[in-house]
Order: structure tokens, then C-alpha cells, then sequence
């Protein structure tokens, strides 16, 4: 049985959203899955009922608080004990649940990540990643795409080595291939940053193939890596890039089956790696889809493994 909390108060859009979304998730999990929803027990009641769902379709457990999107994190997370996002990580360092899931205040699920889980072995902080679609129709994982805008060369060797274990367990490719992203294919290019992550990953990253240079990722033709390691201020100004090219091509009344897979609704939220449990983290703005679909990635990604070969290498 997998257990996925979900943070039912987090988002532009909660509880609706995500009670939806939960319910919309349950119709294709099967029953080796159970979905516990944090949040305030009326609402979510309320909307169940509302869309016709059984009273036996998720467990509801109720918390009196919630962090708003625009509340600063650390103070907010440490002063709302019974808020959904505190009481659904309780639940996770517990073991009560498998995984858990929000659209809620970013900067809250990173104190909450670091403070109630323990970090990977030799990890100093968590990073987040994504699987972008490639025209040849693989996935390319890219990571750090948010959490640390500052990184040391020895923290982008370490999180190749989560993106290899992601590679492995969760997108079931048995010899992950990695990159850096850099200006340059050159390994003397870039600032100092790349030039030491890259001996480092040269001398201790299994499939290291060196660098890449930012368009050579949906470049036609090109044998793209699995992984793609940078820093999380680059990487987050790739992701939203990527992501844009999907708003233009709605804007432009363009429809094509490749450009959808830039919606957000798609792949859902990004997975938090790095901390010893399945996190997974959504756009403020999810849809009841979006929701959905960061249930299933939380499910894939227990059901995988990951957390239990976890480090790959860490030195």
C-alpha cells in the first residue's frame, strides 16, 4: 500500500483544487493506494460532497492552521504547529505516510523539509528537479532548478549523484549519461564554479560526459544526456524559459502535441531530493490536473525505490 499526504490548504486555488485533484487522482491509482488530505476537515468535506465523492474516498486529518503563500516561510512554519504543511511532515518523518505533496509556500516546504527529515548522507542541503520532454521523446532531468540560488562545485557534484539515483530508479534507465550546463562545451569555460564542479564530476560521476551548452538540451538530433547538473538560480530561469515557450504557443493559437508537455499540469510539481523521504513541491497556481499528477510522480517515485538507493556517491 502507498500512502500520499497531500497538502489540501496549499495553492492559489485550495482547498478546491487540491480536493479535487485528490479525487480526480484516486479514479486511476487503483486500491494500493491511500491519499490522507491535511487541511481544515469542513472544506474539505464540504467539496467532497460537492463533487459526489464517497465519504470513504481519502482520509481527512484535520489541521486549524495554514501558511499563506506570501507568509515568510521559517517564522511561519515554526509558529503554526498545526498547520497543513507542519503536521503533514510530522506525518511523513513518522512513517504515517509515504510521500507528501503541496502547492503551498515554497520557502515553508524547504524549512520543513530540512528540519523534520533527515538529509542524504553527506548532502548539506535538498535540491529540486524536473524531467523535461525532449523531441525525441525521452526525458532529460535537470537539477537544481529552484532551491539554492548559491551552490559550491562540491554541492553540484552531489546532487548528480541524486539525479543519477533519480535516473535509475524513477525514469528506469540503467546507465544514466550526465552533463553540466555551461556556456561552453570546453571544460575550461564558464565561471570557477563549473570549472571545479566539472573536475570533480570528470573524477568521481559515473557517465559524466562533460559539458552542455543550453540549447544543445532540445537541440533535434543531438544525443542529449540523461541529467543535467547546474545551480538552482540557472536552473530555474531554464525551467521557466522552457515553460514560456508553452504560453507562447497558446498565445499564438498554436497546438502541438511536444510544446503541451511544457505545461506545468503535465508533469505537476518537482521532486524535493536530497532528504530522506518522497517530497514533492507544485506550482501555486495547480489545477485540480496539476494535483493529480504530482499524486502520481509521488507514487512513481516510492514505488521506485529512490529514497532506499540513495546516495549513488556522496564523497
Amino acid at each position: 500500500m502507498v500512502r500520499i499526504g497531500i497538502d489540501a490548504m496549499g495553492g492559489d486555488f485550495a482547498p478546491r483544487s487540491t480536493v479535487l485533484g485528490a479525487i480526480a487522482a484516486l479514479e486511476n491509482t487503483g486500491p494500493d493506494t491511500e491519499l490522507y488530505l491535511f487541511g481544515d476537515r469542513s472544506s474539505i468535506e464540504d467539496i467532497r460532497t460537492e463533487a459526489g465523492a464517497g465519504s470513504g474516498t481519502f482520509f481527512i486529518v484535520h489541521c486549524s492552521e495554514t501558511i499563506g503563500m506570501e507568509e515568510q516561510a521559517v517564522s511561519a512554519y515554526f509558529r503554526k504547529n498545526d498547520s497543513s504543511i507542519a503536521v503533514g511532515f510530522a506525518s511523513l518523518a513518522a512513517g504515517e505516510i509515504d510521500a507528501f505533496v503541496s502547492a503551498g509556500n515554497t520557502g515553508a516546504m524547504l524549512v520543513a523539509s530540512m528540519s523534520s527529515l533527515k538529509m542524504v548522507e553527506n548532502m548539506p542541503r535538498p535540491c529540486i528537479s524536473v524531467e523535461l520532454p525532449l523531441i525525441s521523446g525521452k526525458k532529460l532531468l535537470l537539477l537544481d532548478v529552484g532551491f539554492n540560488a548559491d551552490c559550491r562545485p562540491q554541492m553540484l557534484f552531489r546532487f548528480a549523484g541524486l539525479g543519477v539515483a533519480y535516473a535509475r530508479s524513477v525514469m528506469g534507465i540503467g546507465s544514466p549519461k550526465v552533463a553540466l550546463l555551461n556556456i561552453g562545451k570546453e571544460a575550461g569555460k564558464g565561471a570557477s564554479l563549473y570549472r571545479e564542479a566539472y573536475a570533480l564530476l570528470e573524477d568521481g560521476c559515473p557517465g559524466f560526459s562533460g559539458n552542455i551548452e543550453p540549447d544543445r538540451i532540445w537541440t533535434p538530433g543531438y544525443d542529449a544526456p540523461d541529467v543535467v547538473v547546474t545551480d538552482g538560480f540557472t536552473g530555474n530561469i531554464v525551467l521557466k524559459q522552457a515553460e514560456s515557450v508553452y504560453s507562447v504557443a497558446k498565445a499564438r493559437g498554436i497546438t502541438d502535441s511536444y510544446l503541451e508537455q511544457f505545461n506545468y499540469e503535465a508533469y505537476g510539481g518537482t521532486p524535493v531530493l536530497g532528504v530522506s523521504a518522497p517530497v514533492i513541491i507544485g506550482h501555486g497556481i495547480s489545477t485540480p490536473v496539476a494535483i493529480s499528477n504530482m499524486i502520481f510522480k509521488a507514487k512513481k517515485i516510492v514505488e521506485g525505490g529512490l529514497i532506499e538507493k540513495l546516495p549513488i556517491f556522496a564523497t
